[in-house]
């Protein structure tokens, strides 16, 4: 089973990884290769049958290499599929950290984060292990050429004949080819690098290969594509013939069990039903989401399995419950809808939604950032950029999934109008629970457990008595006659297939390998180590930031799930084995320098001269690489942003046949960092070619003016000999080092960018610590004079001049227009940001001197859209909350009304429910939300739409429940956003908000009497 988290995690590690390891390291590797090939030519000249004797080492070293390299490879693969899982925790927490933060999940998800890294840890030891038995083995086969050479060598030197070996040239090739062994080892760092790309390299491979498969599906063009277009474009007769379907994920399960049903051509098809009765399942199978386990779909009698999805999918316009934003401008978002639409064109899409007016208010209109999953945006002014993006396309066929559901009354109408001028003449099926939306529809079909149980019109429906439908609609209307109000509710299906001890050192060479085992396991141990504590800090002070901090497109939770991944991916590299290979080349280079200065302190002096240059263009390329790092970086995180946000919205993505337009776009961010990249990759090659050069020039100046110094007596050859032998192991040391530059800037810069979190300080502190815990907490809450405007908009105030007191127990509905501010109290209440000017107080104490997580514990907040985590039911009920007992979770989930359905469930409490929640219905999402609420037994219940996601039923049901609630404590006080009107009559105190003021408050029959703002909205909902 693919995970979308996972998969966007490996994304840019392994692509990263496998950058590294074909890039600076396999140069490296070259340069060796070609050294190699010459040493062993030069030993091959000067005597032959000693080469060939050393030479059969060689077997033994690729063996050696293969067998070690095989395992450092499979490790890393294994390593970087940890590290992917725990980069999936990273994306679903900061995907949906306001309900983290709200049910103070900190400490579970820094636990949960641990667990994942702690699962790289053996991963990493062992390809330490590996990597150092590989290296153990290079030197061990390096000591054999010694011996074997000299022992041999010796043998060849006392044969008699004119070709008799000299000391001199047994010295030369057995030195030459030791070199050979000496460059294995100095690239051996980038062995491992090479071993992890090769590890990295596989899944993407298996991604191409699928990609090539899907693609080869995808742009299938099948055997009559003129006449499959035509039918497309006629607008034929769309057909349900015995479709049986049930989701991969619970394939036990049939969503739909032997389905007909017909969308005549130019005609609107209503869906109605209860939650899980299979309606938007119909939309996801027409789209071609999946395929049913039989039966067909045809439209004008061809089916659609013969058609080519994007040609399909260009055809349909889809508006769901839930809108999919992306994290750009609205007007890009509107354009995804058709990527050659003019600017008119996306205007007067606009004012067919009725957002056009509200996008030219905002001071940047329609370039204005919606931020990720739209987060800048309300509900329904979300929902209204959506429709503008349907409508945009002009498609042949309109699917509406509660297509107005998050709209005020004002804009329901006015949109509701639009999309009835939209549907005259095109093939429209509608999926509704407000019944009353449908009247008009040409058939309306009854759908229960999967199956057609009634269809006809509206009137020949409710002539039917005892029909559902009947029953239904009178439900409806009761409710609606009692409290003046509509309460229409809508759902989304299951969308979503979702799918060590150190050995003491000997100095017999016979130990060089395990010695060098041990090196580079002790630095994979400490590496990972550090890696683990820097990523587990880095996360939790990630979670103590403000919420504006992740307003901002570089902090996004894709940017900071690449950003943690890749950092300590950096850093581990440079802490692990290339540590190792660091620290042993600056103790060899300095033992070099010791003995050359005792030997010949003129020599020595101007090697130092040169070294110290060296250095210094080594810190001017350290800086050059961090400076352009800082830079490409910033198009690297949006780029990994973008990706994040089309992988995890990818049905969005296909229902747009919007690939190629975000392929462009991410192709644009990759081509702008790689920009930068060249730079750097021209300026550390030109470094590069100075370090490789500076060591054959520093030896003919050292051998110019060792000669002078012989001639003038000042050094003797003897010495002579050991000063240059050892200012060439002193270069060899040196030369790995100074190769480990780009390394040690990458992780520098890494570095940095932790640090500069650790010491950000956070405006709004969501750590546990300080601040008052209210002994006798009531729960009165007061707004005075607060004004509030988000960071990305600054001088559009949300909230004006806001004044409210709820008393203690008291009932209190806010009410208006989409945008008017209602949401943005409750991310105040919950100290999601702070307000500009004014105050907030819970029981006269301000609310930045109170513990925030007291805060919040004190406060039950139940979402519009219904977050859950992946895990099992029982878990995400519990959330939040240490030491709960089953029985608790159980009570919780009967005062939900969600505990018959759990039950009914294979696994019961235990069943996972997917990625936020992609196994369940949003009604049972939601119930399952409330149901955690309610475990928490909060002082103050915050309700935002909170039955928006349920059908007329299971909104009776959880309506029921909520007041049971209220009955039991009645000192808990409720705070209710509302557009719909449909839970408030009873509250003790309903407010009108208009611009982030109340414009009217008072019960609801004061209101009725004013016969203001809040009149004519009921007034306008009868009229709808």
């Amino acid at each position: 089973m693919n995970s979308i988290s996972q998969f966007s995690v490996k994304l840019f590690n392994n692509i990263d990884t496998l950058s590294k390891g074909i890039g600076f390291e396999l140069s490296m590797v070259l340069v060796a290769l070609f050294s190699t090939m010459g040493s062993a030519c030069v030993a091959l000249i000067i005597n032959w049958k000693l080469t060939l004797v050393i030479l059969c080492t060689v077997p033994l070293t690729i063996a050696g290499s293969y067998v070690f390299s095989e395992l450092t490879a499979k490790e890393s693969r294994n390593e970087l599929d940890m590290y992917s899982k725990a980069g999936e925790v990273v994306q679903e927490v900061f995907s949906s950290l306001r309900t983290v933060l709200s049910l103070n999940g900190e400490k579970v998800e820094e636990k949960r984060y641990e667990s994942k890294l702690k699962a790289t840890r053996w991963s990493s030891i062992r390809k330490g292990a590996a990597f150092g038995l590989l290296a153990g083995w290079i030197y061990l086969i390096g000591y054999i050429i010694y011996s074997v050479g000299f022992a041999f060598g010796s043998s060849l030197m006392h044969q008699e004949g004119h070709k008799k070996l000299s000391f001199s040239d047994l010295l030369v090739i057995v030195v030459t080819l030791a070199r050979l062994i000496t460059n294995i080892a100095f690239v051996s760092p980038f062995f491992q690098l090479l071993e992890e790309a090769r590890g990295a390299l596989m899944p993407v491979f298996r991604l191409i290969d699928e990609e090539e498969k899907t693609s080869i599906n995808e742009t299938q063009i099948f055997q009559d594509s003129v006449a499959c277009e035509e039918a497309i474009n006629m607008n034929g007769d769309i057909q349900f013939d015995n479709i049986k379907f049930a989701y991969p994920a619970r394939p036990d399960v049939l969503v739909l069990q032997n389905l007909n049903l017909t969308a005549r051509a130019g005609e609107i098809t209503a869906l109605v039903g209860s939650n899980g009765s299979g309606k938007s399942t119909c939309v996801s199978l027409l789209l071609r989401f999946y395929e049913p386990l039989s039966g067909h779909i045809t439209i004008n009698d061809r089916s659609i399995a013969d058609c080519n999805f994007k040609q399909l999918r260009q055809k349909i316009g889809v508006v769901s419950q839930e809108p999919i934003l992306f994290a750009t401008s609205i007007y890009e978002n509107i354009r995804f809808g058709k990527a050659n639409a003019t600017r008119i064109e996306i205007e007067e899409a606009a004012r067919q939604a009725n957002v056009h007016d509200f996008i030219m208010g905002l001071p940047n209109k329609y370039d204005t950032i919606v931020g990720e999953h739209g987060i800048q945006l309300s509900g329904g002014e979300k929902q209204r950029v959506a429709l503008a993006r349907a409508f945009v396309k002009q498609p042949v066929l309109l699917l509406l999934d509660e297509a107005t559901s998050a709209l005020d009354n004002t804009n329901e109408k006015i949109v509701q109008e639009a999309l009835d001028r939209a549907c005259k003449g095109r093939t429209t099926i509608v999926i509704a629970h407000r019944l009353s939306a449908i009247q008009n529809a040409h058939r309306i079909y009854v759908l229960h457990n999967g199956r057609v149980i009634e269809q006809g019109t509206h009137d020949i429906l409710m002539s039917k008595e005892e029909s559902q439908y009947h029953k239904m609609m009178k439900a409806q209307q009761r409710r609606t006659t009692e409290i003046n109000i509509d309460e229409t509710s809508s759902f989304t299906e299951i969308d979503d297939d979702d799918k060590s001890k150190i050995s003491e050192h000997s100095r017999h060479p016979s130990d060089t390998e395990f010695n060098e085992k041990n090196k580079y396991t002790a630095f994979a141990v400490s590496g990972s180590k550090l890696t683990r504590r820097l990523c587990t800090k880095a996360f939790a002070h990630y979670l103590r930031q403000e919420m504006a901090f992740f307003d901002h497109v570089e902090n996004t939770s894709g940017a900071i799930c690449n950003r943690l991944s890749s950092d300590a991916l950096a850093i581990q590299q440079m802490v692990g084995s290339r540590l190792g290979v660091v620290f042993e080349s600056v103790a060899m280079f300095g033992i070099g320098i010791i003995l050359g200065l005792l030997f010949s302190w003129q020599l020595t002096l101007i090697m130092l001269f040169f070294i110290i240059s060296l250095f210094i263009l080594s810190f001017m390329q350290i800086w050059w690489q961090a400076r352009l790092n800082k830079r490409s970086d910033y198009f690297l995180g949006l780029a990994s942003s973008l990706a994040v946000d089309i992988i995890h919205n990818m049905r969005t993505v296909k229902q747009l046949a919007s690939e190629t337009e975000f392929l462009h776009q991410f192709s644009n961010l990759v081509l702008k960092e790689f920009k930068f990249r060249r730079n750097d990759i021209i300026i550390s090659s030109l470094l590069e070619s100075i370090y490789w050069g500076t060591g054959p020039f520093l030896l003919f100046v050292l051998g110019w003016q060792a000669v002078n110094l012989v001639e003038h007596k000042e050094l003797k050859m003897n010495n002579l000999s050991i000063v240059f032998a050892y200012y060439i192991f002193a270069l060899e040391s040196l030369r790995c080092t100074m190769t480990s530059t780009r390394q040690m800037s990458e992780s520098l810069s890494a570095a940095r960018s932790f640090f500069n979190l650790f010491d950000r300080i956070s405006a709004i502190d969501n750590s546990p610590m300080g601040g008052q815990q209210l002994s006798d907490f009531k729960g009165e809450i007061e707004f005075d004079q607060v004004k509030f405007a988000y960071a990305s908009r600054p001088t559009s105030y949300i909230l004006n001049k806001f004044q409210l007191i709820i008393k203690p127990g008291q009932r209190v509905a806010l009410i208006g227009a989409s945008g008017c501010g209602k949401s943005t109290v409750i991310h105040l209440l919950e100290r999601f940001y702070d307000p500009i000017k004014g105050r907030i107080s819970f029981d006269g104490v301000d609310i930045r001197q109170l513990n925030i997580q007291w805060l919040r514990s004190c406060l039950g907040l139940v979402s519009q859209e219904p977050i859950l985590f992946d895990l099992t039911i029982a878990q995400n009920i519990a959330y939040g909350r240490e030491n709960t007992s089953i029985e608790d979770i159980i009570d919780a989930a009967i005062k939900a009304n969600i505990h018959d359905f759990i039950q009914q469930l294979p696994q019961g409490y235990e069943t996972k429910v997917g990625k936020k929640g992609g196994h369940l219905s949003g009604g049972e999402k939601q119930r399952i939300a409330l149901a955690r609420v309610l475990l928490r037994q909060p002082k103050i219940l915050l309700l935002d739409e909170a039955t928006s996601a349920m059908d007329s039923y299971n909104e009776q049901i959880v309506q029921e429940a909520l007041e049971k609630v209220e009955k039991n404590d009645p000192t808990r006080t409720l705070l209710i956003i509302a557009h719909r009107l449909s839970t408030i009559r009873s509250c003790d105190l309903i407010c009108v908000l208009d611009k982030g003021s109340i414009v009217e408050s008072g019960t609801h029959a004061d209101l009725m009497k004013q016969r203001g703002v809040y009149y004519h909205m009921i007034a306008r909902r009868h009229s709808l």
